[in-house]
């Protein structure tokens, strides 16, 4: 029994180290992370990083801090927001498109937005408040109602 107990033992790959990605220094709310803001760690062995947390650069480098990071400590999901494309009060270009039927005005937008977020922004023109998606190109494109 020993001996089949070692031979499990022994076959089984050791498992590398984890190397995570922490804060270096406070990250303040509404601050863009950069990689110069964090410092690798690696994980001693037999711990992982929890669940819900953010530790790879494509998972942090260009967010948003939403509250908070300070040094040394796991960076919560939840504390991360993507980078807003359109900013409170800013003017944009917005597009209503049916088939081959395109529409587009000038709005301001009157709350900021990352790529997929839905925004509300005022028509220039009439002054009508519009719900619309937010682009990648910065646009918004609003729909039928």
């Amino acid at each position: 029994m020993a001996l089949a107990l070692a031979l499990c033992a022994g076959a089984a790959p050791a498992a590398a180290d984890e190397v995570v990605l922490i804060p270096s220094r406070v990250i303040y709310p509404g601050e863009t992370i950069g990689l110069a803001a964090l410092k690798e760690v690696t994980l001693a062995p037999g711990r992982h990083k929890p669940d819900a947390v953010a530790t790879t650069a494509p998972e942090l480098d260009g967010k948003v801090a939403k509250r908070t990071l300070l040094p040394g400590r796991y960076i919560p999901l939840s504390a991360l927001r993507e980078a807003w494309l359109v900013e409170q009060g800013a003017s944009v270009q917005v597009y209503f498109i049916a088939g081959p039927l395109t529409i587009s005005t000038t709005a301001v937008t009157l709350q900021p937005g990352a790529a997929g977020d839905l925004v509300k922004v005022r028509n220039v023109d009439s002054g009508k408040v519009l719900s619309g998606t937010v682009m990648a190109d910065g646009t918004v494109q609003v729909g039928a109602s």
